[in-house]
């Protein structure tokens, strides 16, 4: 019974609390001159508000101690701002997702694993306005004519919003984080995601300007392989990167980004991938990045490797590397064309040298499972031979994948074009061998 009335005493102060800070930025939001507002800038425009909510918070009788005093400060700025109750996850450098399933139950996974906050919102209006909030940044728009839509945060983490009437418990969120620290190459292998030997081939890769396909399920980290492999690309070549929200951080300087576009509210306007592809063609690129391949603009993308682009990338949706050649078939497919099965494999084998594969084992550890090269065709097969693999023997004491790393002793046939593009290798490196236990 007392626990009972503890837990009833909590949620009237939690209620009051609530009730308390949207009086003060009902209040905040009168008192806005938004002339002064427009002049001013970030931490100046922030610290003038903060002094006029602390005049409001002295205007209220509520007794409040000074971590209460300073807590409701912050949410008043943050729901003024920022994106509300999302600002105190998004300020958790653990957090690598944030799932939010309606206004009252919020998820975020850290170290692999998911976990419910206690984190809320008023109710699925004040849900609503934070996603308007988020989508209005880069120009887009939810709302019931066009109830789903990716957008992405000023860090760059992704954001996918599905909203009533699609969403039947209220607004459905995925941010997809991209810490303001992106991880880099020495990150990745102390987590083992690959070895020092994968590494050095995948560089050499990039330098002679072979063509890769990233391919991996959702979560496998293939976007933050992207980001460190384009870290070979050398500065003097001219980039241009395709996405549906941007999200590759590229630290070259001569980068031209590329985003597509929805259609308006009356259903025109639309810009696709394949539209973005074909006009990059003209641009004169030295490589072309595709953030993701998922539709008729993998036909462009393919005509693009074959037609002296090389050295460009971009990841696929598949489960192995197999089956990464059978979703490129499948999405040439979707251009519309009736293209024999044969030519269509031909046109795979010859634009794409090289297949990484990325996935996400049980316990979330994430591994590079398969480095494999794309020798060319045998009458209908296109022919493939794995150089390194991740081989999984089991599970730890906390439930997460275990395995060995391991060179499968195969020399790859592009070895030429790596020694012709000055390009050293040591023949010892992928000797049969067990690499690396992880």
């Amino acid at each position: 019974m007392k626990a009972l009335n503890t837990r009833s005493a909590e949620a009237k102060k939690a209620e009051e609390f609530e009730n308390l800070k949207r009086r003060i930025h009902g209040k905040l939001v009168d008192k806005l001159d938004l002339n002064r507002v427009g002049e001013l800038e970030g931490d100046t425009l922030r610290r003038e508000i903060r002094l006029v909510v602390e005049h409001l918070c002295d205007t209220e009788e509520t007794l409040l101690n000074r971590s209460e005093r300073e807590r409701l400060i912050e949410e008043v700025l943050d729901e003024t701002f920022g994106f509300g109750p999302l600002e105190l996850l998004l300020k958790d450098a653990s957090i690598s997702d944030i799932l939010i399933n309606g206004p009252k139950q919020i998820y975020v996974e850290r170290k692999g694993r998911l976990e419910l906050t206690n984190v809320t919102f008023r109710d699925n209006q004040h849900l609503l306005q934070i996603i308007d909030r988020i989508v209005s940044k880069v120009g887009r728009r939810v709302d019931e004519v066009c109830p789903m839509v990716d957008a992405r945060l000023p860090d760059g983490s992704r954001v996918n919003a599905i909203i009533p009437p699609l969403a039947l418990d209220g607004a459905a969120v995925s941010i997809r984080r991209f810490g303001s620290n992106p991880l880099k190459l020495e990150d990745l292998l102390n987590f083992k995601a690959f070895t020092p030997e994968m590494v050095m081939l995948m560089e050499g890769c990039i330098k002679a300007r072979l063509n890769m396909v990233i391919a991996g399920g959702t979560g496998s980290g293939k976007t933050t392989l992207l980001n460190t492999l384009s870290g070979f690309i050398g500065n003097d070549d001219r980039i241009v990167t395709i996405e549906d929200a941007a999200e590759i951080q590229l630290q070259q300087d001569h980068v031209v980004r590329l985003e597509t576009r929805p259609p308006n509210i009356e259903g025109k306007g639309a810009i696709t991938a394949t539209d973005l592809v074909r006009n990059a063609l003209r641009m004169r690129p030295e490589r072309i990045i595709i953030g993701e391949c998922r539709g008729p603009e993998t036909l462009d993308m393919l005509q693009a490797m074959n037609t002296g682009h090389d050295g460009s990338l971009t990841t696929i949706h598949a489960n192995s590397p197999r089956d990464g050649v059978a979703r490129l078939e499948t999405m040439v497919m979707m251009a519309g064309f009736d293209m024999p099965i044969k030519a269509m494999r031909q046109q795979i084998a010859s634009a794409v040298d090289l297949i990484i594969q990325a996935n996400r084992l049980q316990g979330g550890p994430r591994r590079i499972t398969h480095i494999t090269e794309i020798c060319g065709m045998e009458q209908d097969t296109v022919v493939m031979q794995d150089i390194f693999r991740f081989n999984q023997e089991g599970l730890d004491e906390n439930g997460r994948a275990t395995g060995h790393f391991q060179a499968t002793g195969v020399r790859p046939a592009f070895m030429s074009k790596l020694e012709a593009a000055g390009v050293r290798l040591p023949a010892s490196m992928f000797r049969e061998r067990v690499l690396l236990k992880a």
